[in-house]
Protein backbone atom coordinates (compact mmCIF):
# COMPACT_ATOMS: atom_id res chain seq x y z
CA UNK A 1 0.00 0.00 0.00
CA UNK A 2 1.30 3.39 -0.75
CA UNK A 3 0.30 6.47 0.64
CA UNK A 4 0.71 9.42 -1.56
CA UNK A 5 -0.36 13.38 -1.61
CA UNK A 6 -0.49 16.42 -3.80
CA UNK A 7 -0.54 19.21 -0.98
CA UNK A 8 -1.19 22.84 -2.44
CA UNK A 9 -2.32 26.17 -0.95
CA UNK A 10 -5.79 25.37 -1.16
CA UNK A 11 -6.30 22.18 -0.64
CA UNK A 12 -4.10 18.51 0.12
CA UNK A 13 -5.61 15.22 -1.39
CA UNK A 14 -4.65 12.41 0.12
CA UNK A 15 -5.09 8.84 -1.54
CA UNK A 16 -3.24 4.96 -1.00
CA UNK A 17 -2.89 3.17 -4.20
CA UNK A 18 -2.68 -1.03 -3.86
CA UNK A 19 0.41 -1.58 -6.03
CA UNK A 20 0.94 -4.69 -7.52
CA UNK A 21 3.97 -4.98 -9.60
CA UNK A 22 3.97 -1.47 -12.00
CA UNK A 23 -0.11 -1.59 -11.82
CA UNK A 24 -1.33 0.84 -9.22
CA UNK A 25 -5.15 0.70 -8.25
CA UNK A 26 -6.94 3.44 -6.32
CA UNK A 27 -8.03 1.98 -2.82
CA UNK A 28 -9.13 5.58 -0.77
CA UNK A 29 -8.43 9.56 -1.43
CA UNK A 30 -9.75 12.10 0.68
CA UNK A 31 -9.66 15.89 0.42
CA UNK A 32 -8.26 18.09 3.03
CA UNK A 33 -8.82 22.11 2.84
CA UNK A 34 -5.03 22.99 3.74
CA UNK A 35 -5.48 26.36 5.66
CA UNK A 36 -8.17 24.45 8.01
CA UNK A 37 -4.93 22.82 9.40
CA UNK A 38 -1.09 23.59 10.54
CA UNK A 39 0.41 20.99 8.94
CA UNK A 40 0.53 18.08 6.73
CA UNK A 41 1.39 15.34 9.78
CA UNK A 42 -2.09 16.46 11.53
CA UNK A 43 -3.95 15.59 8.09
CA UNK A 44 -1.60 12.48 7.83
CA UNK A 45 -2.74 11.36 11.09
CA UNK A 46 -6.11 12.07 10.33
CA UNK A 47 -6.08 10.03 7.03
CA UNK A 48 -4.47 7.48 8.46
CA UNK A 49 -7.19 6.99 11.89
CA UNK A 50 -10.09 7.11 9.68
CA UNK A 51 -9.48 5.38 6.42
CA UNK A 52 -7.46 2.53 8.63
CA UNK A 53 -4.59 2.72 5.76
CA UNK A 54 -1.65 0.69 6.39
CA UNK A 55 1.31 2.55 4.71
CA UNK A 56 4.32 0.48 3.40
CA UNK A 57 5.74 3.11 1.28
CA UNK A 58 4.95 7.09 0.49
CA UNK A 59 5.43 10.04 -1.08
CA UNK A 60 4.31 13.66 -1.27
CA UNK A 61 3.96 16.30 -4.07
CA UNK A 62 4.43 19.40 -2.50
CA UNK A 63 3.81 23.08 -4.07
CA UNK A 64 7.36 24.56 -3.58
CA UNK A 65 11.07 23.82 -3.40
CA UNK A 66 12.47 20.44 -2.09
CA UNK A 67 15.80 21.11 -0.69
CA UNK A 68 17.62 18.71 1.38
CA UNK A 69 14.08 16.55 2.18
CA UNK A 70 12.48 19.50 3.32
CA UNK A 71 9.84 22.06 1.89
CA UNK A 72 8.34 25.71 2.53
CA UNK A 73 5.15 25.28 0.71
CA UNK A 74 4.75 27.99 -1.73
CA UNK A 75 1.50 30.73 -0.99
CA UNK A 76 1.00 28.43 2.41
CA UNK A 77 3.11 29.08 6.46
CA UNK A 78 3.88 25.15 6.16
CA UNK A 79 7.38 23.48 6.38
CA UNK A 80 7.31 19.79 5.12
CA UNK A 81 10.35 17.65 6.79
CA UNK A 82 10.73 13.97 5.16
CA UNK A 83 12.47 12.79 8.16
CA UNK A 84 9.82 13.64 10.40
CA UNK A 85 7.23 12.10 7.99
CA UNK A 86 9.35 8.82 8.08
CA UNK A 87 9.02 8.93 11.67
CA UNK A 88 5.54 9.63 12.19
CA UNK A 89 4.93 6.96 9.45
CA UNK A 90 7.21 4.48 11.04
CA UNK A 91 8.82 4.09 7.35
CA UNK A 92 12.51 3.91 6.58
CA UNK A 93 12.31 6.82 4.46
CA UNK A 94 9.55 8.97 2.52
CA UNK A 95 9.33 10.58 -0.80
CA UNK A 96 9.01 14.42 -0.66
CA UNK A 97 9.09 16.10 -4.51
CA UNK A 98 7.70 19.21 -5.96
CA UNK A 99 4.28 18.64 -6.99
CA UNK A 100 4.20 19.41 -10.44
CA UNK A 101 7.07 16.62 -10.46
CA UNK A 102 4.67 14.41 -9.21
CA UNK A 103 2.28 15.20 -11.68
CA UNK A 104 5.26 14.40 -14.77
CA UNK A 105 5.16 11.56 -12.88
CA UNK A 106 1.73 10.98 -13.66
CA UNK A 107 1.38 11.72 -17.49
CA UNK A 108 2.29 8.28 -18.72
CA UNK A 109 0.17 6.77 -16.23
CA UNK A 110 -2.50 8.51 -18.22
CA UNK A 111 -4.72 7.51 -20.86
CA UNK A 112 -6.09 9.45 -24.35
CA UNK A 113 -9.30 10.55 -23.09
CA UNK A 114 -7.70 12.26 -20.31
CA UNK A 115 -5.94 15.13 -22.67
CA UNK A 116 -7.25 17.83 -24.79
CA UNK A 117 -4.97 18.21 -28.00
CA UNK A 118 -4.21 21.73 -28.74
CA UNK A 119 -1.49 21.05 -31.50
CA UNK A 120 -0.77 17.76 -32.64
CA UNK A 121 2.92 18.62 -33.56
CA UNK A 122 4.95 16.17 -35.83
CA UNK A 123 4.10 12.28 -35.84
CA UNK A 124 8.21 11.23 -34.98
CA UNK A 125 7.80 14.01 -31.71
CA UNK A 126 10.12 12.82 -29.65
CA UNK A 127 12.53 13.68 -26.90
CA UNK A 128 12.32 16.65 -23.68
CA UNK A 129 8.95 17.18 -22.43
CA UNK A 130 7.17 20.38 -20.11
CA UNK A 131 4.66 20.63 -17.99
CA UNK A 132 3.39 23.55 -17.00
CA UNK A 133 -0.08 24.03 -14.12
CA UNK A 134 -1.91 27.36 -13.31
CA UNK A 135 -3.41 26.58 -10.15
CA UNK A 136 -3.04 28.75 -7.28
CA UNK A 137 0.55 29.26 -7.87
CA UNK A 138 1.78 28.29 -11.47
CA UNK A 139 4.42 25.05 -11.34
CA UNK A 140 6.83 24.25 -14.24
CA UNK A 141 8.33 20.62 -14.68
CA UNK A 142 10.61 19.07 -17.22
CA UNK A 143 11.02 15.58 -17.99
CA UNK A 144 14.24 14.72 -19.67
CA UNK A 145 14.32 11.94 -22.65
CA UNK A 146 17.41 9.80 -22.20
CA UNK A 147 16.48 7.79 -25.61
CA UNK A 148 14.63 5.20 -23.87
CA UNK A 149 12.26 6.82 -21.31
CA UNK A 150 11.63 10.14 -19.76
CA UNK A 151 13.31 11.68 -16.14
CA UNK A 152 10.63 14.25 -14.76
CA UNK A 153 12.66 17.02 -12.69
CA UNK A 154 11.51 20.17 -10.73
CA UNK A 155 12.14 23.75 -11.60
CA UNK A 156 10.80 26.71 -10.03
CA UNK A 157 9.87 28.83 -13.67
CA UNK A 158 6.46 30.39 -12.23
CA UNK A 159 8.57 32.47 -10.18
CA UNK A 160 10.76 33.59 -12.75
CA UNK A 161 9.94 37.07 -14.41
CA UNK A 162 7.08 38.27 -16.73
CA UNK A 163 7.90 38.87 -19.53
CA UNK A 164 5.33 41.45 -21.63
CA UNK A 165 4.74 41.12 -25.21
CA UNK A 166 2.40 43.84 -26.06
CA UNK A 167 2.03 47.59 -25.01
CA UNK A 168 -1.14 46.52 -23.12
CA UNK A 169 0.78 43.43 -20.96
CA UNK A 170 3.59 46.36 -20.44
CA UNK A 171 0.96 48.57 -18.72
CA UNK A 172 -0.54 45.39 -16.97
CA UNK A 173 3.30 44.56 -15.60
CA UNK A 174 3.68 48.38 -14.94
CA UNK A 175 0.33 48.00 -12.63
CA UNK A 176 1.35 45.16 -10.80
CA UNK A 177 4.87 46.32 -9.72
CA UNK A 178 3.13 49.09 -8.14
CA UNK A 179 1.77 46.26 -5.73
CA UNK A 180 4.51 43.88 -5.65
CA UNK A 181 8.35 44.41 -5.37
CA UNK A 182 8.60 41.16 -8.08
CA UNK A 183 6.16 40.02 -11.21
CA UNK A 184 6.42 36.68 -11.84
CA UNK A 185 4.12 34.67 -14.55
CA UNK A 186 2.81 33.23 -11.51
CA UNK A 187 1.15 36.92 -10.49
CA UNK A 188 -0.57 36.66 -13.79
CA UNK A 189 -0.93 33.08 -14.52
CA UNK A 190 -2.99 31.38 -11.25
CA UNK A 191 -6.17 31.99 -9.80
CA UNK A 192 -5.32 34.99 -8.13
CA UNK A 193 -3.13 36.00 -11.52
CA UNK A 194 -6.79 35.98 -13.37
CA UNK A 195 -8.25 38.44 -10.82
CA UNK A 196 -4.96 40.45 -10.95
CA UNK A 197 -5.86 41.09 -14.88
CA UNK A 198 -9.40 42.12 -14.35
CA UNK A 199 -8.25 44.53 -11.66
CA UNK A 200 -5.76 46.17 -13.99
CA UNK A 201 -8.45 46.34 -16.94
CA UNK A 202 -11.28 47.97 -14.15
CA UNK A 203 -8.54 50.15 -12.50
CA UNK A 204 -6.63 51.84 -15.74
CA UNK A 205 -9.94 52.22 -16.76
CA UNK A 206 -9.21 49.56 -20.14
CA UNK A 207 -12.73 48.00 -19.24
CA UNK A 208 -16.05 49.06 -17.48
CA UNK A 209 -17.45 47.01 -14.25
CA UNK A 210 -21.25 47.38 -14.54
CA UNK A 211 -22.31 47.97 -11.11
CA UNK A 212 -24.09 44.04 -11.17
CA UNK A 213 -21.14 42.92 -11.54
CA UNK A 214 -19.87 44.76 -8.82
CA UNK A 215 -21.98 43.12 -6.68
CA UNK A 216 -21.29 39.91 -7.78
CA UNK A 217 -17.96 40.16 -7.54
CA UNK A 218 -17.97 41.62 -3.90
CA UNK A 219 -20.26 38.48 -2.87
CA UNK A 220 -18.26 35.71 -4.66
CA UNK A 221 -16.01 33.34 -2.22
CA UNK A 222 -14.50 32.27 -5.73
CA UNK A 223 -13.80 35.69 -7.67
CA UNK A 224 -11.50 34.08 -10.41
CA UNK A 225 -13.61 31.39 -11.06
CA UNK A 226 -16.11 34.07 -11.30
CA UNK A 227 -14.62 35.97 -13.79
CA UNK A 228 -14.07 33.07 -15.68
CA UNK A 229 -17.71 31.77 -15.48
CA UNK A 230 -18.94 35.60 -16.97
CA UNK A 231 -16.52 35.25 -19.58
CA UNK A 232 -17.32 31.57 -20.78
CA UNK A 233 -21.12 32.75 -20.92
CA UNK A 234 -20.39 36.28 -22.90
CA UNK A 235 -21.98 38.19 -19.65
CA UNK A 236 -19.59 40.76 -19.26
CA UNK A 237 -17.06 41.99 -21.70
CA UNK A 238 -14.36 42.93 -18.92
CA UNK A 239 -14.57 39.35 -17.97
CA UNK A 240 -13.87 38.07 -21.53
CA UNK A 241 -11.13 41.15 -22.00
CA UNK A 242 -9.91 39.36 -18.59
CA UNK A 243 -9.36 35.67 -19.71
CA UNK A 244 -8.51 36.51 -23.41
CA UNK A 245 -5.39 38.42 -21.86
CA UNK A 246 -4.99 34.93 -19.38
CA UNK A 247 -5.10 32.45 -22.20
CA UNK A 248 -2.59 34.75 -24.39
CA UNK A 249 0.23 35.30 -21.70
CA UNK A 250 -0.34 31.13 -20.68
CA UNK A 251 -0.09 30.46 -24.34
CA UNK A 252 3.47 33.08 -24.53
CA UNK A 253 4.91 31.13 -21.26
CA UNK A 254 3.81 27.58 -22.38
CA UNK A 255 5.80 28.13 -25.77
CA UNK A 256 8.45 29.16 -23.08
CA UNK A 257 8.87 26.68 -21.36
CA UNK A 258 8.88 24.44 -24.58
CA UNK A 259 12.29 26.69 -25.98
CA UNK A 260 13.93 26.49 -22.03
CA UNK A 261 13.34 22.38 -22.19
CA UNK A 262 13.62 21.70 -26.00
CA UNK A 263 10.63 20.01 -25.40
CA UNK A 264 10.28 18.74 -28.46
CA UNK A 265 8.36 15.20 -26.99
CA UNK A 266 5.39 17.65 -26.06
CA UNK A 267 4.48 20.65 -23.69
CA UNK A 268 1.41 19.35 -21.37
CA UNK A 269 -0.81 21.78 -20.02
CA UNK A 270 -1.95 20.66 -16.08
CA UNK A 271 -3.74 21.98 -13.22
CA UNK A 272 -7.66 22.62 -12.89
CA UNK A 273 -7.71 25.98 -14.99
CA UNK A 274 -7.58 24.97 -18.28
CA UNK A 275 -9.91 22.05 -17.93
CA UNK A 276 -12.32 24.46 -16.93
CA UNK A 277 -12.24 27.42 -19.71
CA UNK A 278 -10.99 24.30 -22.27
CA UNK A 279 -12.83 26.35 -24.67
CA UNK A 280 -11.11 29.27 -24.73
CA UNK A 281 -7.54 27.46 -24.34
CA UNK A 282 -8.63 25.86 -27.71
CA UNK A 283 -9.63 29.36 -29.21
CA UNK A 284 -6.39 30.20 -32.04
CA UNK A 285 -4.92 33.01 -29.03
CA UNK A 286 -3.05 30.48 -27.15
CA UNK A 287 -1.53 29.21 -30.14
CA UNK A 288 -0.91 31.79 -31.83
CA UNK A 289 0.82 32.64 -28.45
CA UNK A 290 2.94 29.66 -28.24
CA UNK A 291 4.48 29.54 -31.60
CA UNK A 292 5.06 33.20 -31.91
CA UNK A 293 8.86 32.80 -31.04
CA UNK A 294 10.28 34.44 -34.32
CA UNK A 295 12.97 32.43 -36.06
CA UNK A 296 11.66 29.53 -33.78
CA UNK A 297 8.06 29.43 -34.58
CA UNK A 298 8.91 26.61 -36.82
CA UNK A 299 10.46 24.37 -34.38
CA UNK A 300 7.62 24.95 -31.79
CA UNK A 301 4.97 23.86 -35.01
CA UNK A 302 6.32 20.25 -34.49
CA UNK A 303 5.60 20.20 -30.69
CA UNK A 304 2.27 18.50 -29.41
CA UNK A 305 0.31 20.29 -27.24
CA UNK A 306 -2.26 18.97 -25.05
CA UNK A 307 -4.00 20.07 -21.71
CA UNK A 308 -4.16 17.11 -18.98
CA UNK A 309 -7.55 16.82 -17.90
CA UNK A 310 -7.40 14.16 -15.36
CA UNK A 311 -7.09 15.56 -11.94
CA UNK A 312 -5.40 12.44 -10.51
CA UNK A 313 -2.14 13.01 -12.15
CA UNK A 314 -0.28 14.56 -9.15
CA UNK A 315 -1.64 11.50 -7.10
CA UNK A 316 -0.91 8.82 -9.23
CA UNK A 317 2.57 10.05 -10.00
CA UNK A 318 3.63 10.32 -6.43
CA UNK A 319 2.84 6.79 -6.32
CA UNK A 320 4.89 5.80 -9.84
CA UNK A 321 7.64 7.78 -8.25
CA UNK A 322 7.46 5.40 -5.22
CA UNK A 323 7.66 2.70 -8.03
CA UNK A 324 10.45 3.62 -10.19
CA UNK A 325 12.72 3.98 -7.34
CA UNK A 326 12.48 0.90 -6.02
CA UNK A 327 13.14 -0.83 -9.91
CA UNK A 328 16.08 1.55 -10.37
CA UNK A 329 17.29 1.50 -7.16
CA UNK A 330 18.50 4.80 -7.34
CA UNK A 331 19.13 7.32 -3.42
CA UNK A 332 15.54 8.98 -3.55
CA UNK A 333 15.64 12.62 -3.83
CA UNK A 334 14.52 14.26 -0.76
CA UNK A 335 13.84 11.56 0.98
CA UNK A 336 14.36 10.75 4.84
Amino acid sequence: MILVGDIGATRTRMAAFDAEGNKLKLAVDKTYKSGNHEGLREIISDFIKSEGIPAHSACFGVAGPVRRGRSKISNLPWTIDARELATQLKLESVGLINDLEAYAYGIDALESKDFITLSEGSEEAEGNRAVIAARTGLGVAGMYWDGFRHHPFPCEGGHADFAPRTDLESELAHYLRQKHEHVSCERILSGPGIKNIYDFLRDTKKAEEPGWLTKEMSDAKDQPALISKMAMEGKAPICDQALTMFVGIYGSEAGNCALHFMATGGVFIGGSIAGKIAPRMKDPVFMKSFLSKGRLGSLLTDIPVKIVLNDDAGIIGAARYTLVQKAFRTPTRGAA
